[in-house]
Protein backbone atom coordinates (compact mmCIF):
# COMPACT_ATOMS: atom_id res chain seq x y z
CA UNK A 1 0.00 0.00 0.00
CA UNK A 2 1.00 3.72 -0.77
CA UNK A 3 1.44 6.36 1.95
CA UNK A 4 -0.29 9.90 2.66
CA UNK A 5 1.68 12.74 2.58
CA UNK A 6 0.40 15.11 4.78
CA UNK A 7 1.03 18.69 4.66
CA UNK A 8 0.11 21.46 7.07
CA UNK A 9 1.92 23.40 10.12
CA UNK A 10 4.80 21.68 12.51
CA UNK A 11 5.00 23.80 15.60
CA UNK A 12 6.11 24.25 19.15
CA UNK A 13 2.89 25.15 21.27
CA UNK A 14 3.90 27.56 24.37
CA UNK A 15 0.63 27.36 26.87
CA UNK A 16 0.32 29.34 29.86
CA UNK A 17 -2.66 29.67 32.80
CA UNK A 18 -3.73 32.80 33.99
CA UNK A 19 -5.51 32.09 37.42
CA UNK A 20 -7.12 35.26 36.97
CA UNK A 21 -9.73 36.95 34.32
CA UNK A 22 -8.67 39.17 31.58
CA UNK A 23 -11.46 41.23 31.93
CA UNK A 24 -10.72 42.55 35.41
CA UNK A 25 -7.26 43.92 33.90
CA UNK A 26 -8.66 45.76 30.92
CA UNK A 27 -9.88 49.09 31.01
CA UNK A 28 -12.75 49.13 28.38
CA UNK A 29 -12.02 53.39 27.86
CA UNK A 30 -8.45 52.90 27.40
CA UNK A 31 -7.87 50.03 24.77
CA UNK A 32 -6.40 52.61 22.58
CA UNK A 33 -3.05 51.92 24.49
CA UNK A 34 -3.29 48.42 26.32
CA UNK A 35 -0.36 47.41 28.53
CA UNK A 36 -1.04 45.18 30.49
CA UNK A 37 1.18 41.62 32.12
CA UNK A 38 -0.05 38.96 33.11
CA UNK A 39 1.57 36.52 35.99
CA UNK A 40 0.93 32.91 34.91
CA UNK A 41 1.67 30.28 37.69
CA UNK A 42 1.21 27.21 34.69
CA UNK A 43 3.38 26.66 31.88
CA UNK A 44 3.45 23.95 29.07
CA UNK A 45 5.11 23.19 26.05
CA UNK A 46 3.94 20.34 23.62
CA UNK A 47 4.92 19.37 20.20
CA UNK A 48 1.74 20.65 17.82
CA UNK A 49 0.89 21.94 14.71
CA UNK A 50 -1.33 20.50 12.37
CA UNK A 51 0.35 18.17 9.88
CA UNK A 52 2.22 16.52 12.72
CA UNK A 53 -0.47 15.82 14.94
CA UNK A 54 -2.42 14.23 12.35
CA UNK A 55 0.69 12.18 11.35
CA UNK A 56 0.83 11.34 14.96
CA UNK A 57 -2.26 9.91 15.28
CA UNK A 58 -2.11 8.22 11.98
CA UNK A 59 1.25 6.32 13.18
CA UNK A 60 -0.43 5.19 16.09
CA UNK A 61 -2.75 3.24 13.73
CA UNK A 62 -0.37 1.33 12.41
CA UNK A 63 0.41 3.65 9.13
CA UNK A 64 3.73 5.61 8.25
CA UNK A 65 2.86 8.72 6.82
CA UNK A 66 4.72 11.48 5.10
CA UNK A 67 5.85 14.14 6.69
CA UNK A 68 5.39 17.04 3.98
CA UNK A 69 6.12 19.94 5.95
CA UNK A 70 8.74 22.95 6.47
CA UNK A 71 10.65 22.76 9.98
CA UNK A 72 13.65 24.79 11.63
CA UNK A 73 16.79 24.41 13.09
CA UNK A 74 15.32 23.44 16.12
CA UNK A 75 13.39 20.34 14.68
CA UNK A 76 16.03 17.66 16.18
CA UNK A 77 14.17 16.36 19.24
CA UNK A 78 10.76 16.55 17.52
CA UNK A 79 11.67 14.66 14.75
CA UNK A 80 13.14 12.04 16.34
CA UNK A 81 9.91 11.52 18.86
CA UNK A 82 8.03 11.42 15.19
CA UNK A 83 10.21 8.96 14.00
CA UNK A 84 10.03 7.16 17.26
CA UNK A 85 6.23 7.00 16.94
CA UNK A 86 6.17 5.43 13.24
CA UNK A 87 5.78 8.62 11.38
CA UNK A 88 8.16 9.05 8.25
CA UNK A 89 10.01 12.64 8.61
CA UNK A 90 12.94 11.98 6.04
CA UNK A 91 10.17 14.27 3.63
CA UNK A 92 10.21 17.24 5.98
CA UNK A 93 12.22 19.80 4.35
CA UNK A 94 14.05 21.35 6.97
CA UNK A 95 15.63 24.70 6.98
CA UNK A 96 19.02 25.99 9.14
CA UNK A 97 18.39 29.55 8.97
CA UNK A 98 15.08 29.76 10.81
CA UNK A 99 13.42 27.93 13.59
CA UNK A 100 10.05 25.76 13.68
CA UNK A 101 6.56 27.35 13.81
CA UNK A 102 5.87 28.25 17.62
CA UNK A 103 2.34 29.51 19.36
CA UNK A 104 2.02 31.20 22.57
CA UNK A 105 -1.25 31.25 24.30
CA UNK A 106 -2.20 32.24 27.52
CA UNK A 107 -5.69 31.28 28.69
CA UNK A 108 -7.36 32.64 31.94
CA UNK A 109 -10.31 31.08 34.06
CA UNK A 110 -13.16 31.49 31.60
CA UNK A 111 -10.61 29.78 28.97
CA UNK A 112 -10.51 33.02 27.23
CA UNK A 113 -7.49 33.15 24.89
CA UNK A 114 -5.10 35.42 24.14
CA UNK A 115 -2.58 34.18 21.76
CA UNK A 116 0.46 35.05 19.53
CA UNK A 117 1.74 32.73 16.56
CA UNK A 118 5.56 33.19 14.73
CA UNK A 119 4.93 31.25 11.06
CA UNK A 120 8.81 30.68 11.00
CA UNK A 121 9.56 27.50 9.10
CA UNK A 122 6.10 27.36 8.26
CA UNK A 123 6.17 30.21 5.61
CA UNK A 124 8.35 27.94 3.79
CA UNK A 125 5.79 25.11 3.22
CA UNK A 126 5.06 26.57 -0.38
CA UNK A 127 8.53 25.23 -1.45
CA UNK A 128 7.41 21.45 0.20
CA UNK A 129 6.92 19.50 -3.30
CA UNK A 130 5.04 16.93 -3.19
CA UNK A 131 5.69 15.66 -6.69
CA UNK A 132 9.38 14.59 -4.96
CA UNK A 133 7.70 11.86 -3.67
CA UNK A 134 5.02 10.64 -6.54
CA UNK A 135 5.45 6.79 -6.38
CA UNK A 136 5.67 6.60 -2.78
CA UNK A 137 1.85 8.33 -2.37
CA UNK A 138 -1.82 7.67 -2.84
CA UNK A 139 -3.57 10.35 -0.23
CA UNK A 140 -2.44 13.48 0.38
CA UNK A 141 -3.60 15.82 3.57
CA UNK A 142 -3.94 19.57 3.13
CA UNK A 143 -4.32 21.02 6.45
CA UNK A 144 -4.08 24.20 7.68
CA UNK A 145 -0.53 26.40 6.66
CA UNK A 146 0.74 29.21 4.60
CA UNK A 147 -2.00 30.05 2.12
CA UNK A 148 0.32 29.91 -0.62
CA UNK A 149 1.58 26.37 0.18
CA UNK A 150 -2.04 25.35 0.36
CA UNK A 151 -2.66 26.30 -3.19
CA UNK A 152 0.33 24.50 -4.57
CA UNK A 153 -0.56 21.74 -2.48
CA UNK A 154 -3.85 21.24 -3.72
CA UNK A 155 -2.83 21.54 -7.24
CA UNK A 156 0.22 19.04 -6.50
CA UNK A 157 -2.41 16.39 -5.56
CA UNK A 158 -4.40 16.76 -8.71
CA UNK A 159 -1.56 16.27 -10.87
CA UNK A 160 -0.49 13.16 -8.80
CA UNK A 161 -3.72 11.91 -9.49
CA UNK A 162 -4.26 10.82 -5.65
CA UNK A 163 -6.78 11.17 -3.70
CA UNK A 164 -7.25 14.56 -1.26
CA UNK A 165 -8.68 14.92 2.14
CA UNK A 166 -8.86 18.70 2.25
CA UNK A 167 -9.16 20.12 5.96
CA UNK A 168 -8.77 24.36 5.68
CA UNK A 169 -9.86 24.84 9.29
CA UNK A 170 -8.71 28.37 10.50
CA UNK A 171 -7.48 29.30 7.68
CA UNK A 172 -10.82 29.46 5.56
CA UNK A 173 -10.68 33.58 5.80
CA UNK A 174 -7.29 33.23 4.90
CA UNK A 175 -7.75 31.49 1.75
CA UNK A 176 -8.77 32.99 -1.86
CA UNK A 177 -12.21 31.91 -3.05
CA UNK A 178 -9.98 30.53 -5.99
CA UNK A 179 -7.90 27.99 -3.50
CA UNK A 180 -10.90 27.15 -1.56
CA UNK A 181 -13.24 26.17 -4.10
CA UNK A 182 -9.99 24.19 -5.99
CA UNK A 183 -9.39 22.27 -2.56
CA UNK A 184 -12.97 21.47 -2.11
CA UNK A 185 -13.67 20.82 -5.94
CA UNK A 186 -10.94 18.46 -6.15
CA UNK A 187 -11.15 16.90 -2.66
CA UNK A 188 -12.36 13.14 -2.03
CA UNK A 189 -12.91 14.24 1.34
CA UNK A 190 -13.50 17.31 3.18
CA UNK A 191 -13.35 17.62 7.07
CA UNK A 192 -14.88 20.66 9.13
CA UNK A 193 -16.63 21.61 12.80
CA UNK A 194 -20.12 23.32 11.76
CA UNK A 195 -18.79 26.30 12.42
CA UNK A 196 -16.11 25.84 9.66
CA UNK A 197 -18.52 24.02 7.12
CA UNK A 198 -20.73 27.24 7.25
CA UNK A 199 -17.96 29.40 6.52
CA UNK A 200 -17.44 27.64 4.13
CA UNK A 201 -21.64 27.62 2.43
CA UNK A 202 -20.88 31.43 2.97
CA UNK A 203 -18.09 32.16 0.83
CA UNK A 204 -18.67 29.76 -1.71
CA UNK A 205 -22.60 29.03 -1.50
CA UNK A 206 -21.63 24.87 -0.86
CA UNK A 207 -23.10 22.76 1.85
CA UNK A 208 -22.44 19.56 2.66
CA UNK A 209 -25.68 18.38 1.05
CA UNK A 210 -23.77 19.81 -2.23
CA UNK A 211 -21.18 18.49 -1.75
CA UNK A 212 -22.54 14.70 -1.34
CA UNK A 213 -23.87 15.63 -3.74
CA UNK A 214 -20.97 15.34 -6.34
CA UNK A 215 -19.53 12.36 -4.81
CA UNK A 216 -17.41 14.15 -1.96
CA UNK A 217 -17.68 12.38 1.67
CA UNK A 218 -17.86 15.24 4.58
CA UNK A 219 -17.08 14.92 7.81
CA UNK A 220 -18.81 17.36 9.92
CA UNK A 221 -17.68 17.03 13.45
CA UNK A 222 -19.73 18.48 16.63
CA UNK A 223 -17.54 17.83 19.57
CA UNK A 224 -18.88 16.09 22.22
CA UNK A 225 -22.04 15.82 20.29
CA UNK A 226 -20.68 13.36 17.62
CA UNK A 227 -20.10 13.81 13.95
CA UNK A 228 -21.95 13.41 10.57
CA UNK A 229 -20.26 11.37 7.65
CA UNK A 230 -22.78 12.74 4.17
CA UNK A 231 -21.67 10.90 1.09
CA UNK A 232 -23.07 10.37 -1.82
CA UNK A 233 -25.32 7.49 -0.23
CA UNK A 234 -26.86 9.69 2.82
CA UNK A 235 -25.88 10.88 5.87
CA UNK A 236 -24.09 8.27 9.04
CA UNK A 237 -24.28 10.44 12.59
CA UNK A 238 -21.41 9.06 14.38
CA UNK A 239 -21.77 9.24 18.28
CA UNK A 240 -19.00 10.36 20.47
CA UNK A 241 -17.00 8.04 22.57
CA UNK A 242 -17.33 9.48 26.13
CA UNK A 243 -13.81 10.31 27.44
CA UNK A 244 -12.31 9.13 30.94
CA UNK A 245 -11.61 12.88 31.59
CA UNK A 246 -11.09 16.09 29.61
CA UNK A 247 -8.05 17.20 30.48
CA UNK A 248 -7.38 19.37 26.90
CA UNK A 249 -9.42 19.58 23.70
CA UNK A 250 -6.20 20.81 21.79
CA UNK A 251 -5.77 18.62 18.97
CA UNK A 252 -9.22 16.38 18.91
CA UNK A 253 -10.15 17.47 15.60
CA UNK A 254 -6.61 16.42 14.14
CA UNK A 255 -6.61 12.81 15.58
CA UNK A 256 -10.48 12.60 14.22
CA UNK A 257 -9.15 13.35 10.73
CA UNK A 258 -6.27 10.60 11.38
CA UNK A 259 -8.23 7.60 12.52
CA UNK A 260 -11.12 8.47 10.67
CA UNK A 261 -8.99 8.27 7.57
CA UNK A 262 -6.98 5.18 9.23
CA UNK A 263 -10.31 3.23 9.14
CA UNK A 264 -11.30 4.26 6.04
CA UNK A 265 -8.03 3.36 4.16
CA UNK A 266 -8.70 -0.41 6.14
CA UNK A 267 -11.72 -0.26 4.36
CA UNK A 268 -14.07 -0.66 7.07
CA UNK A 269 -17.46 0.90 6.97
CA UNK A 270 -17.74 4.29 6.80
CA UNK A 271 -19.46 3.66 10.00
CA UNK A 272 -16.81 1.75 11.85
CA UNK A 273 -14.31 4.46 10.43
CA UNK A 274 -15.95 7.33 11.89
CA UNK A 275 -16.12 5.72 15.16
CA UNK A 276 -12.07 4.76 15.17
CA UNK A 277 -12.04 8.93 14.38
CA UNK A 278 -13.97 9.29 16.99
CA UNK A 279 -12.50 7.47 19.69
CA UNK A 280 -8.90 8.96 18.22
CA UNK A 281 -10.08 12.16 19.40
CA UNK A 282 -11.20 10.84 23.03
CA UNK A 283 -7.72 9.29 23.25
CA UNK A 284 -6.06 12.79 22.08
CA UNK A 285 -8.55 14.89 24.83
CA UNK A 286 -7.89 12.24 28.05
CA UNK A 287 -4.07 13.72 27.84
CA UNK A 288 -2.26 17.12 27.60
CA UNK A 289 -1.23 18.36 24.19
CA UNK A 290 -2.23 17.11 20.70
CA UNK A 291 0.78 14.38 21.08
CA UNK A 292 0.24 13.08 24.27
CA UNK A 293 -1.78 10.12 23.98
CA UNK A 294 -0.62 7.05 22.98
CA UNK A 295 -2.65 3.29 22.13
CA UNK A 296 -1.46 -0.19 20.28
CA UNK A 297 -3.80 -2.09 18.17
CA UNK A 298 -5.11 -4.16 21.20
CA UNK A 299 -6.02 -1.82 23.60
CA UNK A 300 -7.53 0.50 20.92
CA UNK A 301 -10.24 -2.53 19.75
CA UNK A 302 -10.93 -3.32 23.64
CA UNK A 303 -11.86 0.40 24.16
CA UNK A 304 -14.04 0.68 20.97
CA UNK A 305 -16.06 -2.72 21.75
CA UNK A 306 -16.61 -1.42 25.11
CA UNK A 307 -17.65 2.32 23.62
CA UNK A 308 -19.88 1.30 21.01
Amino acid sequence: MKQVAITGSVAFDTIMVFPGRFGDHVLPDKTHMISVSFLVNQLEKHRGGTAANVAYTMALHGERPLLCAAVGHDFGSYGEALSAAGVDVSTALQFQDIPTASAFITTDLDDNQIAAFYPGAMGRDGQVDLRLHADAIDTVVVAPSAPDAMEAHIAQARSLGARLVFVPAQQIPSLSDETLRGGLEAAWMVVGNDYELELIRARTGMSPEDMRRRGTLVALTRGDQGSELHSADGVVRIPAAAPVAVVDPTGAGDAYVAGLLAGLRRGLPLEDAGRVGALSATYCVEQRGPQGHRFDAEGFAQRYAEAF
